[in-house]
C-alpha cells in the first residue's frame, strides 16, 4: 500500500489543520489495518501521535497531543485524517502517517510495529 499525505502548512499558534492520508494500491486491506499518525520535530526522533483501530472503534493518543487532536478515519474512502487544533509551537514538525504490519491486530505504539509509511506532511506552528 502506499500513503499519501497532505494538509500540512504555516499556521499562527492557536489555530487549527486538518491532516488527510490516502492510501492507494492495496485498498482492499485498508480496513483492516490500524493506521497511526507520527511526527518529527526537527533535531529529534520521531514520535507517536495517535492510531485508530481497523473499524474506528477506538484511539490512542499521546499524552502531548490529547485533547486537542482527534484521529479518524474513513474506510469508504481508504483515508486516515488528523484533526489538529490548539496547535503550539511545540507541533512543528513532519507528520507521517503510517499502516501496522498485521491486519486485525493493534501492536502498540512503537513505530517499528508500522509497516507502511506516506511520505510526510510540514506543520510549522507560528508564535
Amino acid at each position: 500500500v502506499q500513503l499519501q499525505a497532505s494538509g500540512g502548512g504555516l499556521v499562527q499558534a492557536g489555530g487549527s489543520l486538518r491532516l488527510s492520508c490516502a492510501a492507494s494500491g492495496r485498498t482492499f486491506t485498508f480496513s483492516t489495518y490500524v493506521m497511526g499518525w507520527f511526527r518529527q520535530a526537527p533535531g529529534r526522533e520521531r514520535e507517536f501521535v495517535a492510531c485508530i483501530k481497523w473499524d474506528g472503534t477506538s484511539t490512542d493518543y499521546a499524552d502531548s497531543v490529547k485533547g486537542r487532536f482527534t484521529i479518524s478515519r474513513d474506510n469508504a474512502k481508504n483515508t486516515v485524517a488528523l484533526q489538529i487544533n490548539s496547535l503550539k509551537p511545540e507541533d512543528t514538525a513532519v507528520y507521517f502517517c503510517a499502516q501496522q504490519r498485521h491486519s486485525y491486530y493493534y501492536a502498540g505504539r512503537n513505530e517499528a510495529d508500522f509497516g507502511s509509511w506516506g511520505q510526510g506532511t510540514l506543520v510549522t506552528v507560528s508564535s
